[in-house]
């Protein structure tokens, strides 16, 4: 697909460009790294260079995972629009995002992002960058707006987390504290997750999971490199398809079903209950015949805490406080 910004009405064009925050030139490096300017932080994101030579003031955030993060970093003053969100806000954060407009529902056009005037675009997926969505990057930076992609969301294998840990979960949050002039309160939030995720005890009985995203002929679960490989691991359960190099991917029940998994991990959302998929399970002539479906053996995760974020460490307390009940 060329690399190039959908038409817009030149006027239009003209009005939105605003002054020109970042600049492309090779040899970035993966960590942050003083320029000229004093302010200045570079970033190989996904492969692309990222450059803020000052913090963003017109920030917008596309997926839950980005705005929770820009506001647990304190940036919620600067984010004059979101959109695609998974859920509500947890409610340590409903405060700080009271107000913010919602754009749109899913991906939004970059007509809808340009009209903000924007200098910062916080992205949960690469794929939101497209001509059909936000808008290419290259296009984007052209125009003076900065993009940025959480990192656990980069699909080049030489990006990609592989597996997911905790410490790239905390560097992103560092990351994007330094992008966003919050570099004190990013290093505050890592020590507070550190320090709850050193007082949790997983589960030690060895129990094995398969965690179910959708579908219902063909089930979409977590594999072995993703969050949610990184949130079971932790939780103290066998990821029954972490052989898989993949974050998530799509099985078949008879697979499930030779798996035989202790319990079955279920993501709540508005959209997809977890009710909708015991039903789907129990109804399923295979997925019937699970023992943790027979078992009524299932533990639910919300939609908003499956992808890399700062609900990572409350969902495996959580995990681990539904494993105890049980």
């Amino acid at each position: 697909m060329p690399r190039t910004l959908r038409p817009v009405a030149a006027l239009t064009l003209v009005a939105l460009a605003v002054p020109a925050l970042a600049s492309c030139s090779s040899g970035a490096s993966a960590e942050p790294t003083s320029s000229s300017a004093a302010s200045a932080v570079t970033v190989d994101n996904c492969g692309t260079e990222v450059t803020v030579d000052s913090p963003p003031q017109r920030i917008v955030t596309v997926k839950s995972s980005t705005l929770e993060l820009a506001l647990a970093l304190g940036a919620g003053d600067r984010i004059v629009g979101s959109a695609y969100s998974d859920g509500p806000l947890p409610a340590d954060l409903a405060s700080a995002g009271k107000g913010i407009p919602v754009i749109a529902e899913k991906v939004p056009s970059q007509e809808a992002v340009l009209a903000l005037n924007p200098d910062f675009v916080f992205a949960g997926w690469e794929s939101n960058f497209s001509a059909d969505g936000v808008g290419e990057r290259d296009a984007l930076q052209q125009l003076g707006v900065t993009t940025y992609v959480a990192p656990a969301a980069c699909q080049e294998k030489k990006y990609q987390p592989d597996p997911l840990t905790f410490d790239a979960v905390f560097d992103s949050f560092l990351q994007a504290g330094d992008l966003l002039g919050e570099k004190d309160a990013a290093k505050k939030l890592v020590d507070e997750q550190k320090a709850q995720l050193a007082e949790l005890r997983p589960d030690d009985r060895g129990l094995t999971a398969v965690w179910y995203s959708s579908g219902s002929d063909q089930p979409f679960v977590g594999a072995g490199i993703g969050a949610p490989q990184l949130l079971m691991h932790s939780a103290g359960l066998t990821n029954a398809f972490s052989d898989v190099k993949e974050s998530w991917f799509s099985t078949s029940w008879e697979k499930v079903a030779d798996l035989n998994p202790d319990v079955i991990v279920l993501v709540d959302s508005t959209w997809n209950t977890a009710q909708h998929k015991i039903d789907v399970l129990k109804a399923n002539p295979v997925a019937s015949t699970l023992k943790a479906v027979q078992n009524d053996a299932f533990l639910t995760v919300d939609f908003p805490a499956t992808e890399s974020g700062v609900r990572n460490v409350d969902a495996v307390a959580s995990l681990i406080d539904q494993l105890a009940e049980r």
